[in-house]
């Protein structure tokens, strides 16, 4: 059986030999076919072409014998004889005229065109070196800005290296302290609560405490409640005593402002009295607030600069809360020499008229009334009064 098999087996390769050899065979013989047909194409193209050459040749040797068989043409006598001689006279002419200026001109000529050509090649060179080294600046300019730029452009990568490291380390270190700051935190939250739980139990324990302590105080009062009455009956008379102290203090007070009291007001009556007075003492010095600075501001300015050296200071004594009234005075005059009075008709905030009692003229005394609105006129008003009081002291004074 085996032997069988075997040469079943070695009858199927020699087929498949033989197949292959087949096909071997018809593709070598392909491929000798093509390469002959290709060479006698070869060979035939190369024949024509030679041909063709041999022909040209031929055509131009023949055109060649053609042009020497040509006869030359014979020039007759006639013609020879027709030929005019040139005669030079214009040169002639010419030759007379030149003069030795002219012969060194021409003769120089050349020299100086050569030196003038020396001059422009030499010109052209000094251009040329001069362009050459313009071109060399540039490129080791845009070298040098080449370098800077790859410079910058490493310093900006190491840069960007360094910022990527950093706000890694940064990270980094913030987890890490974010972590230990919740432990911290959840640490004080457990002591916190802790805390709170105890304070509560404290507190509670605390109210106890205090809640006997008022049970136990209680029982003790009841028991002493009887004991301790005179005590209370004298305790209240000295708190009356106390209080109607109080109370006349108050009405003195009240009555050295000026308001008109009575027996029958109480406590609160006074006070409200005291307030209203207050008020309208604030109203008047409200009123005559305008005209205060007024006079301060000028008065200033009049010591600043005019006043004469042989007089004192001005002065503007403000009492508007105390007797609605301001002046000006000297300053080592008493209040009663004033120069300038102003204040408010009646002490009445509501009419709103302002009173000045002028005393800088000794000769001629004189009262004005301004409304509140009128401060541009009652300024205008101080200014001359005032300007003119101090040139009758300067008048005065030369005089004397």
């Amino acid at each position: 059986m085996k032997k069988k098999k075997r040469k079943k087996f070695n009858k199927k390769i020699r087929k498949i030999k033989k197949k292959k050899a087949s096909k071997v065979s018809k593709k070598s013989r392909r491929y000798k076919i093509r390469n002959k047909v290709k060479k006698s194409k070869k060979r035939r193209k190369i024949k024509f072409k030679r041909r063709i050459k041999i022909t040209r040749k031929i055509k131009r040797r023949k055109k060649i014998k053609k042009s020497k068989k040509k006869i030359k043409p014979k020039i007759s006598i006639a013609k020879f004889k027709k030929i005019k001689i040139p005669q030079f006279e214009k040169q002639k002419n010419q030759l007379k005229k030149l003069s030795l200026k002219k012969i060194i001109n021409f003769l120089l000529h050349p020299i100086f065109t050569v030196y003038e050509d020396f001059r422009e090649k030499r010109k052209i060179e000094r251009l040329r070196k001069i362009a050459l080294e313009k071109k060399e600046k540039e490129r080791q300019i845009k070298e040098e800005e080449r370098l800077r730029y790859e410079a910058k452009q490493k310093e900006l990568k190491q840069e960007i290296k360094l910022a990527r490291e950093r706000s890694h380390d940064l990270k980094k270190f913030i987890r890490q302290e974010q972590a230990i700051l919740r432990r911290e935190q959840a640490e004080k939250r457990l002591r916190f609560l802790e805390e709170i739980r105890l304070e509560k139990k404290i507190d509670s324990f605390r109210r106890r405490e205090l809640q006997e302590i008022k049970n136990l105080e209680k029982l003790a009062l009841k028991e002493q409640r009887d004991d301790y009455r005179p005590v209370e009956e004298r305790l209240e008379k000295i708190k009356d005593k106390y209080r109607l102290i109080r109370e006349q203090k108050i009405r003195e007070r009240v009555q050295s402002l000026g308001v008109e009291i009575s027996d029958a007001d109480s406590k609160e009556d006074l006070l409200q009295k005291e307030r209203e007075y207050a008020e309208q003492r604030e109203k008047i010095s409200l009123a005559l607030e305008s005209f205060y600075r007024s006079i301060n501001s000028l008065v200033f300015q009049l010591n600043k600069r005019y006043i004469p050296k042989h007089k004192s200071v001005l002065r503007v004594i403000d009492r508007r809360y105390e007797t609605n009234e301001c002046f000006i005075r000297y300053d080592d005059s008493p209040d009663e020499d004033w120069l300038v009075l102003i204040y408010l008709e009646d002490s009445d905030s509501k009419k709103g008229k302002i009173i000045v009692e002028n005393k800088t003229n000794p000769e001629k005394h004189e009262t004005k009334s301004f409304q509140t609105k009128e401060i541009f006129s009652f300024s205008d008003y101080m200014v001359d009064a005032m300007t003119q009081h101090i040139d009758r002291e300067r008048a005065q004074k030369k005089a004397s």
